[in-house]
């Protein structure tokens, strides 16, 4: 019988909410402990002294962070793969999450400018590139969805498609200004139906999270 691993990291990340319903999907059993890195550091940091979400503590005590690193292992695991198998969708599946992971890096960025550094100490310059980042790869990634539609079936979902749906929600929930449906129509449209999905429902992010004090 499997061991019951352990998934530290608030839900409001998309990092570890994309974790999270890739354990779903994969019917792998797990417990989550919703610790903020910035709130119960300390605590955290008893568990992974690098302090980072999402942190997966496998059965053996085995310790991994890194989104892309932990779901690699969990699908050792469960034996099967959510990415798609052949070649060329394998490729525009990666494109995809490559784009979303971008648009949620970015967000993070603005996040952390606006909620962590003073005011008088913001570079505007900066802050205008991370914001033309985020909306190059959110535009491209709703173009990628309109030209070649994923799978919104819980039995048929692929990494792409849990990362652009997390991305689009994490965007919208985060930003001071959120892009409009309008602005992505096939993203929004496409977010909303796997929104709806019992792995996400079962998985949503707490979206009164505030960061508290700063990371050390």
């Amino acid at each position: 019988m499997m061991e019951t691993m352990k998934l530290l990291g608030m839900l409001d990340s998309p990092y570890v909410r994309r974790v999270a319903i890739a354990l779903r999907l994969l019917e792998l059993p797990f417990e989550h402990e919703p610790l903020s890195v910035f709130g119960a550091y300390d605590e955290f940091s008893r568990v992974n002294p690098v302090v980072k979400a999402p942190t997966l503590v496998c059965g053996d005590g085995t310790v991994l962070m890194e989104s892309g690193l932990i779901i690699d292992h969990l699908e050792t695991l469960a034996g099967r793969s959510l990415w798609p198998a052949d070649a060329a969708a394998r490729l525009r599946a990666l494109r995809v999450t490559g784009l979303a992971l971008a648009a949620c890096e970015k967000t993070v960025q603005d996040l952390y400018e606006r909620s962590l550094r003073p005011s008088e100490k913001r570079h505007p310059a900066w802050v205008d590139r991370v914001a033309a980042q985020r909306l190059a790869a959110l535009r491209a990634l709703d173009a990628e969805l309109a030209a070649h539609p994923l799978a919104a079936e819980e039995g048929r979902l692929t990494h792409a498609g849990i990362a652009a749906a997390v991305a689009w929600r994490f965007m919208k929930i985060k930003l001071e200004q959120p892009l409009d449906d309008a602005a992505c129509p096939a993203l929004a449209g496409y977010g909303a139906r796997l929104e709806a999905l019992p792995a996400f429902a079962r998985t949503p992010p707490d979206e009164t999270v505030k960061l508290v004090g700063r990371p050390r």
